[in-house]
């Protein structure tokens, strides 16, 4: 087998390699400092923001009550876990809400009975993960007048998007 250029076809590969670098390697990929600031920027919240750990104490018993709100409005996060600790109520029935807007309005968009002789004293409410551009609201409400004035803890983590 023989390999056989043509002239024609000699000048076009020289045309093509005449304007590369003579040590290619060398070459250092360079991004400015708008794009290296947006990368950076992107790349940094993908380490998620500061846990946030906190106790509610309400009256629980007496009527729904606000444990956390998460987010902000018009601030895109993912919540990736939201627990609760109800290790110092002793209600049959704690009931934990969720609330979120949609088109604007809040709407409850979880509910979940829990009892706390026998479920876990840690609740993974979200256990995934939840996109928000607004607030999520949790509550909480218990069946029984003991609970009133005990602290509720949550745990939760974001990463901005």
């Amino acid at each position: 087998m023989s390999l056989l250029i043509s002239f024609g076809d000699l000048s076009g590969i020289k045309a093509k390699t005449d304007n590369l670098p003579a040590d290619p390697a060398s070459q250092a990929l360079t991004a400015g400092a708008d794009q290296a600031t947006a990368i950076e920027t992107q790349t940094d919240k993908l380490a998620g923001a500061v846990p946030v750990t906190g106790s509610a104490t309400e009256d629980w018993q007496t009527a729904e009550a606000e444990v956390v709100a998460i987010g902000a409005v018009g601030i895109r996060n993912k919540v990736h876990d939201l627990s609760l600790g109800i290790s110092n109520l002793v209600g049959t029935v704690i009931t934990v809400r969720l609330y979120k807007p949609v088109n604007g309005v809040e709407r409850k968009v979880y509910e979940q009975p829990f009892n706390a002789a026998v479920d876990p004293p840690g609740l993974p409410v979200i256990n995934g993960t939840w996109a928000s551009h607004d607030v999520i609201r949790v509550t909480l409400q218990s069946n029984n007048a003991a609970d009133n004035g005990k602290a509720v803890d949550y745990d939760y983590m974001l990463e901005a998007m």
